[in-house]
């Protein structure tokens, strides 16, 4: 697929399926992506980074489960599902911080106490079902990761993006990230 048409397919996600509200938040799929993405920008985050913000909760639109799915005792592991479609078309760069975002809550909760107390209502029933904090063991083998600190950095975006009626730019504009990530990827494969 080339880039062109992987950003029409990611458009196309939020544009069908971005307008849900965020998990129980006051603000909808794509706005929290944009949110996301914007605060990874403004961090001077490299091009994959910010498609990782910004994409970060594309398991949410790729699953069929009700939105009360929480309320309901699942977990729907968008994070899985986030990292298996991220990895088809990007590097790790892009999806290893997806897949690792949920464990980066679950760390923070762990070596942070404070953090904990920062978690809106919503991000506190996830938590629940995605495990609760890390022992010390979990939180030691975590650091450990090749991309802790990237997983971590998204954590803490994804826990800022959720202001109403925040301006950001619009999704084309993260959207041309798509290119330069596309073009990392073939040439890292030609290198193996």
């Amino acid at each position: 697929m080339s880039s062109a048409e992987l950003q029409q397919v990611i458009a196309e996600l939020f544009r069908m399926r971005g307008d849900s509200l965020y998990g129980g938040e006051a603000v909808t799929q794509l706005e929290h992506g944009l949110q996301a993405a914007l605060l990874a920008e403004q961090a001077g985050a490299p091009p994959s980074q910010i498609l990782a913000a910004l994409l970060h909760d594309v398991g949410h639109l790729l699953h069929d489960l009700p939105a009360d799915a929480p309320d309901q005792g699942v977990d729907d592991v968008h994070e899985q599902l986030g990292y298996e479609w991220l990895a088809k078309h990007f590097g790790p760069q892009v999806s290893e911080p997806v897949r690792l975002h949920v464990a980066a809550k679950r760390y923070l909760c762990a070596v942070e106490p404070e953090y904990l107390a920062t978690l809106s209502a919503p991000s506190l029933q996830s938590l629940q079902l995605q495990g609760g904090p890390f022992s010390a063991d979990e939180a030691a083998a975590f650091q450990r990761h090749p991309f802790f600190r990237e997983s971590v950095d998204l954590r803490r975006w994804d826990d800022q993006a959720k202001a109403v009626g925040l301006r950001t730019p619009d999704i084309e504009h993260f959207l041309d990230f798509v290119s330069s990530e596309c073009l990392q990827r073939s040439r890292e494969e030609v290198a193996q």
